[in-house]
């Protein structure tokens, strides 16, 4: 009887290529449950990698933008606080000239005067935490408001000279092609306050000092600058509700962001990340189908002529 070598070498061989298959099958799979990641190189993800990348750079540039937006709410909501203080001065001015007038003296008018001057004299020249001043207008190193004293103030040619803030007002990027404005000057902010204290110190400059009774002419001037003060206050509430827009802008910003860069983590995911439980189950049977090839080959290996000899 004659044995049949080709047909024996080409089922071995067929098995062995059954055995690399399995094998390379079997260690796709282990490296895909081990790590949790379709591939470890980008031709395991065919089509699929420039979605990937693409999903990838969105993301990043989503971070970005997310930190630059938490970066301008901190600093919007710290101007809504500031902002808000220099309304509550000019508001405080008004009733301080209110009572004067009221009361009809003047006595401690120019002692509230000079604390109000003070107190807008910090919030105009407020830093932040890197010692920038806040409302410098792009020339954030020296300070915007440069008077001292509610007496050098007053001595200035004008109100405008003590001013030394850029024009730039600060817009933050919070999306593609889109931007809010948060910046704020000093000079927006500060010369109708700064102004009413001025022309107050120079009028009793100009007419003496304020006494326990006013003359007529004195409550008469005191009176006009109640309403000045009130319209700077108002003035002071719109800069303040505008800040107030810009900040709830910045919030809206910072939710569609996280939104977007949830579905830009989730797009990744998809593609990147195995499905864990049909990745075991591929790995299980891949196990098996290895086991099986090596089973079948062994068998053909112990293949002799004895095997093909009738029994005596």
């Amino acid at each position: 009887m004659t044995i049949d070598r080709v047909s024996t070498n080409s089922q071995s061989q067929f098995l062995l290529n059954q055995i690399d298959r399995a094998n390379s099958a079997l260690a796709q799979t282990q490296d895909q449950v081990t790590s949790g990641n379709v591939a470890d190189n980008y031709a395991g993800y065919g089509s699929q990698v420039s979605i990937m990348e693409a999903a990838r750079s969105a993301g990043a540039r989503v971070t970005a933008y997310q930190a630059a937006t938490t970066q301008a709410s901190t600093q919007t909501d710290l101007q809504n606080t500031q902002i808000g203080s220099l309304a509550d001065l000019a508001t405080q001015l008004r009733q301080t000239l209110t009572t004067a007038v009221a009361n009809n003296d003047g006595t401690t008018l120019m002692t509230e005067v000079n604390s109000i001057f003070q107190s807008a004299s910090q919030v105009l020249n407020a830093q932040d935490a890197n010692g920038n001043y806040i409302y410098g207008g792009g020339n954030d190193s020296t300070p915007p408001f440069t008077a001292t004293s509610l007496s050098d103030l007053a001595t200035m040619p004008s109100v405008s000279d003590a001013f030394a803030n850029g024009t730039q007002k600060t817009s933050v990027a919070v999306g593609d092609g889109q931007t809010v404005q948060i910046g704020q000057l000093a000079s927006d902010m500060g010369t109708g306050l700064m102004s009413t204290l001025a022309d107050i110190a120079n009028y009793v400059s100009s007419n003496g000092s304020l006494g326990n009774t006013l003359t007529g002419a004195q409550s008469d001037y005191l009176t006009s600058q109640i309403g000045t003060s009130a319209t700077v206050a108002t003035n002071l509430n719109n800069v303040l509700a505008a800040n107030g827009a810009a900040y709830n802008q910045l919030q809206d910003a910072s939710d569609n962001q996280a939104s977007l860069a949830t579905m830009y983590t989730g797009f990744v995911s998809d593609i990147q990340n195995v499905d864990m439980p049909t990745a075991i189950t591929q790995l299980n049977q891949n196990q098996v189908a290895l086991q099986a090839a090596l089973q079948v080959t062994s068998q053909l290996q112990n293949v002799s002529l004895l095997n093909y000899l009738p029994a005596a």
